[in-house]
């Protein structure tokens, strides 16, 4: 969701529309992005030989700008098996693709930058059509996962095979999914990795489904479906899951305040309480504000890198001069 509602962006069309931008191009063809990535030397900058925070140790970052227009509001972020290949989605309806380049373990770029309309079943792209609010993201198996925010869908690309040309397929959701609030829809989506008793079964989180204080409805889909709930804490909205190898669950979280700006907190929930009708808590790992070096965190992404449990988060600049595009690293500690 963008953090000051859309009706609160009025008039960012126009600064988007300031931005360069390359020839226009078909709807269903690829479009090279030249990314340009300024290094975040330390995520704190007033303390810059602190690299733990939490149970998190900070490992590089970088502030990415692109070419084109199009380029930004990014909700969604996955990382291959090797930590090289990114996959991202935009909350209006495009993936993001490229290569992640890195010197001394620290990432520098990224390269080879592409965008290509998310396809509908019909080939249509979903920017021109109810589906355009793509909000998360997971690939899992070869099969990438959406959550649609406007219309609280889920949706299934066969994205081993044909990549951004897949085609979506809904899949279905209980009714208590459809009748979520207006832009408080689906933003977090992760597959169970294998091991656990749900291994394979999609499982999806609202951003805040009802009152200030109140829980946030969660859905698991296919194994042992079911709904559940998740604690919140501290005005704090979901915005992105993902699993742990070990089958934990990490939420990321944000608040957001005119007045204060944005926060960011990062939380671990035991793979044991996941189940359907659970009421799902877990300590922080991680809470940042804007002392530290974060934006509008909505995106998050688990991989390994030998050892060591790699996240990976990505902001969502909802289109803003005023905002910015803030990739982290951290290593759990």
């Amino acid at each position: 969701m963008r953090l000051t509602r859309r009706a609160a962006l009025a008039g960012l069309g126009a600064v988007a529309a300031a931005r360069p931008a390359l020839a226009e191009t078909p709807d269903t063809s690829r479009i090279p992005v030249a990314v340009s990535a300024r290094p975040i030397a330390a995520f704190e900058p007033r303390n810059p030989e602190k690299t733990r925070f939490g149970r998190l140790d900070f490992r590089s970052g970088l502030v990415l700008s692109g070419s084109h227009s199009r380029f930004g509001g990014l909700s969604g972020l996955w990382r291959g098996p090797g930590g090289t290949d990114l996959v991202a989605v935009t909350d209006n309806g495009f993936w993001l693709t490229g290569t992640l380049a890195s010197r001394n373990g620290r990432l520098t770029g990224l390269e080879g930058a592409e965008l290509a309309p998310i396809l509908g079943s019909s080939g249509r792209p979903l920017h021109r059509s109810r589906y355009y609010d793509t909000e998360s993201l997971c690939i899992a198996d070869g099969i990438a996962y959406l959550g649609v925010e406007r219309t609280h869908d889920v949706l299934r690309f066969d994205w081993a095979t044909e990549g951004v040309m897949a085609r979506a397929r809904i899949v279905p959701v209980p009714r208590e999914v459809k009748r979520l609030p207006d832009n408080r829809g689906l933003e977090a989506i992760g597959v169970v990795p294998p091991g656990q008793p749900l291994a394979g079964a999609i499982v999806g989180i609202a951003e805040r489904s009802g009152a200030e204080d109140e829980p946030t409805l969660g859905v698991i889909l296919g194994r042992q479906p079911g709904l559940f709930r998740v604690i919140r804490h501290g005005g704090f909205d979901i915005t992105d899951l993902a699993f742990l190898p070990d089958g934990d669950l990490l939420l990321l979280e944000r608040w957001y305040r005119a007045l204060r700006g944005v926060g960011m907190r990062i939380r671990r929930i035991p793979a044991a309480s996941l189940k359907a009708g659970a009421l799902l808590d877990g300590p922080a790992l991680i809470e940042a504000d804007l002392g530290q070096e974060i934006d509008n965190m909505e995106g998050l992404s688990v991989h390994q890198d030998g050892l060591k449990t790699v996240l990976t988060l990505i902001s969502d600049d909802n289109f803003s001069f005023l905002q910015r595009t803030v990739l982290l690293e951290f290593v759990l500690a």
